[in-house]
């Protein structure tokens, strides 16, 4: 098996774009190009402000693009040309049939799948990135042995992601553990030696746990059971909590300071997340800055943790609400005592917070 010179990474998300941006950082003798279908979003990759934010990214694809680091929607040349594959795509709860509200829709790792099928003509080290059930890879391996072109053989990894909103490239650039697995065969042993190679570049050789397909998949989603039972409350991805308020009837004030309006919309309407996307782009507003958008409305649900939302001036907020006024932390970076005595009412995750004494007078309701 000769050694990877170039990878493509199927999927230009959180998990694909991150990751890929590290490879490139650490392995500038890798040409690694990261395709995806949607030409808005690879636009996105390609400018000043990329499409998902994550505290040093910015200066990771600064530092690698248009050198070894390249963001395209012609799939077909950069599989071709590849000799790993990652596959990085979205894997959404599906929404009919058998499993409906709780399985894996693996229908883009299966069309994943065949188009390496339909374009490679050599041999292909292709990796699970994606978020899947277990045998997912078996899945991928029948596809693309059912549609192989003589001459072609594949050997199928799985790698999965340990990455956390706010800290993916440290997660990524200082990991405690890189897992991954593959065929007991000398031909599976190899591929997993070759991806090996690369995480080497910055990741000490006792922390790249090898193990079989099945092993590795099945450690993935005990790492997401373990962190759904630690947030329970926290069950399904915002976009759909959002829609889910607004089909209750509420008007939703919007503000993020990285993300462009045009990705918040395409976002929450979804098909994945809304089956009513008009009555979603009825009942939003999206604002440039916080004290607009907060501006008469009831309560606040801080999703993110940009600094900007640290040092915000929330007695004037406060001021500016209908009382009570709620406020809701969901990364839990605000002073809470602070927050109570200007007047709000504070909720957050996994701390029961004591009411001051100004709250309790006024008959506001217990903390959750």
């Amino acid at each position: 098996m000769t050694s990877v010179r170039k990878i493509c990474c199927i999927g230009a998300g959180y998990v694909g774009g991150p990751t890929c941006s590290v490879i490139a950082l650490k392995c500038p003798e890798i040409q690694v190009t990261v395709i995806d279908k949607s030409k808005e979003r690879i636009a996105q990759w390609n400018s000043q402000k990329l499409p998902i934010y994550e505290p040093g990214l910015d200066e990771v694809v600064q530092k690698c693009r248009g050198k070894n680091l390249f963001f395209s929607t012609d799939t077909k040349t950069a599989i071709k040309e590849a000799d790993l594959i990652f596959i990085s795509v979205n894997t959404p709860t599906k929404t009919f049939g058998n499993g409906k509200g709780r399985a894996a829709d693996l229908k883009y790792v299966e069309s994943a799948a065949r188009m390496i099928a339909e374009v490679a003509t050599g041999d292909k080290i292709v990796v699970e990135k994606s978020t899947v059930p277990i045998r997912a890879a078996e899945s991928i391996m029948n596809i693309l042995r059912a549609n192989h072109k003589p001459g072609v053989s594949y050997q199928i990894l799985s790698n999965p992601e340990f990455l956390a909103e706010g800290t993916a490239i440290e997660d990524l650039v200082n990991a405690d553990r890189v897992l991954i697995g593959g065929q007991d065969s000398p031909e599976g042993q190899a591929a997993i030696e070759e991806l090996c190679k690369i995480y080497e570049h910055w990741i000490p050789r006792e922390n790249i746990l090898t193990t079989n397909i099945w092993s590795s998949e099945l450690s993935k989603l005990a790492a997401n059971a373990f962190l759904a039972q630690r947030i329970s409350s926290i069950k399904f991805p915002l976009s759909t909590q959002i829609c889910e308020l607004l089909d209750e009837g509420a008007v939703l004030h919007i503000y993020d300071p990285k993300v462009e309006e045009t990705q918040i919309i395409q976002d929450l309407t979804h098909p994945t997340v809304t089956n009513n996307p008009e009555n979603v782009k009825s009942r939003i507003s999206i604002y440039k800055n916080a004290y607009s958008a907060t501006k008469n409305t009831h309560a606040i649900v801080l999703c993110t943790e940009w600094d900007e939302f640290i040092e915000l001036d929330y007695t004037q907020i406060y001021a500016d609400m209908m009382k009570p006024a709620y406020i809701f932390d969901g990364r839990k970076i605000l002073n809470h005592d602070r927050l109570q005595r200007i007047g709000f009412v504070v909720q957050t995750i996994g701390k029961k917070l004591i009411r001051s004494a100004i709250s309790r007078a006024w008959g506001s309701q217990t903390q959750a």
